[in-house]
């Protein structure tokens, strides 16, 4: 018998790409219809904090609903949705990438030192 803990996030997640996937590719589809492009290719929704979203009764940011249904990935609670343009509005599929929070910390030192190369993007 096995006592993996499966943190309820995880599950919901898991749930949403296995049994609601054209769904939850439909809310995403109208999040980045409905968000702005910034002169750097960053797409942002409006307010001033980054964006929640509701889905299947459940929250969490945008840009982490966007990363794991785009990619079909089911997200841990370790993982980490690390912006590439260090824009921590941005909700561009092309943007985003999963790593660590050590990941995370080093590109927020990183950009502290050299800037934001935008031409990696």
């Amino acid at each position: 018998m096995s006592y993996l803990l499966i943190e309820p996030t995880e599950r919901w997640l898991a749930d949403v790409i296995r049994n609601h996937h054209e769904e939850a590719l439909k809310r995403v589809s109208a999040l980045l219809q409905n968000a702005t492009e910034t002169p750097e290719g960053c797409l942002v929704t409006p307010g001033p904090s980054r964006r929640k979203v509701r889905f299947r009764g459940h929250q969490t940011r945008a840009y982490r609903l966007i990363y794991a249904v785009t990619h079909s990935e089911v997200l841990t609670f370790d993982d980490v949705v690390r912006h590439r343009c260090h824009n921590g509005l941005c909700i561009n599929p092309d943007h985003l990438e999963v790593g660590t929070r050590a990941d995370n910390k080093h590109d927020d030192w990183e950009v502290a030192a050299y800037g934001v190369d935008f031409d990696m993007l």
